[in-house]
């Protein structure tokens, strides 16, 4: 009987995904704000990664929430987890094999490269802050796992992702000042396809960058030293 519903919606979503496809030809943009997107996100916004533009330029003060939500997130983890037991410190850890400890040193820089490299380039090509804080934090995943006794240095995290945070805003305010709306994109656009352009997107992709990794690598470290 399982086998027979099973089928039945499978037909049904293909016959569903046909119709769809039928109306609206494959490559086509489903709605008239996508395509004006895509015609116009480089010349107004001079990003070449549109999705970056739509992300950081027209739908900017989203893109704030969203941070807003992940910092959020990342202080109500450290506060259910918060303990001020001592004896987790001392507990005795097993060594990681000669592999992992070896590879977790010769790595990290080279995926803290990385990281940087995919928000600082996040107008030009695909990526940006999230993923390449994302990319940040996977660094100390592999450092907790390598090089167990090594911890992250909470005081700096918290700088820096209030250094981020900061600047997001700041630059919203700037637009503010500069050209009446939050976060409008007041400084040059440059030329297209090239580091110097886009404005204030490649400085708020830094700061999200940033921000977006020390957010991460606090909630890996809250949950590596739960007890």
């Amino acid at each position: 009987m399982k086998i027979l519903i099973s089928i039945i919606l499978l037909c049904v979503i293909a016959l569903g995904t046909g119709l769809v496809l039928e109306m609206i030809p494959f490559g086509e943009p489903k709605t008239k704000i996508g395509e004006y997107y895509i015609d116009n996100g480089v010349e107004k916004t001079g990003a070449v990664n549109i999705v970056t533009a739509v992300v950081l330029d027209y739908r900017g003060f989203d893109t704030l929430g969203e941070i807003t939500v992940l910092f959020i997130a990342a202080v109500g983890l450290g506060s259910v987890l918060f303990s001020s037991k001592k004896s987790d410190k001392d507990k005795k850890q097993e060594p990681a094999s000669l592999i992992l400890s070896t590879g977790c040193r010769f790595l990290f820089p080279l995926i803290l490269l990385l990281g940087a490299y995919i928000f600082v380039h996040g107008h030009l090509s695909p990526g940006g802050g999230f993923q390449g804080g994302a990319v940040i934090a996977s660094a100390f995943v592999l450092v907790y796992l390598g090089c167990p006794g090594i911890r992250v240095n909470k005081t700096g995290t918290k700088i820096v992702e209030s250094l981020g945070g900061l600047i997001f805003i700041t630059m919203g305010l700037l637009g503010l000042l500069f050209g009446g709306y939050f976060l409008l994109n007041f400084l040059p656009k440059g030329i297209a396809h090239t580091l110097l352009s886009a404005g204030i997107i490649p400085i708020i992709y830094v700061a999200i960058g940033f921000k977006v990794g020390s957010e991460l690598a606090g909630i890996i470290d809250n949950l590596i030293g739960r007890p």
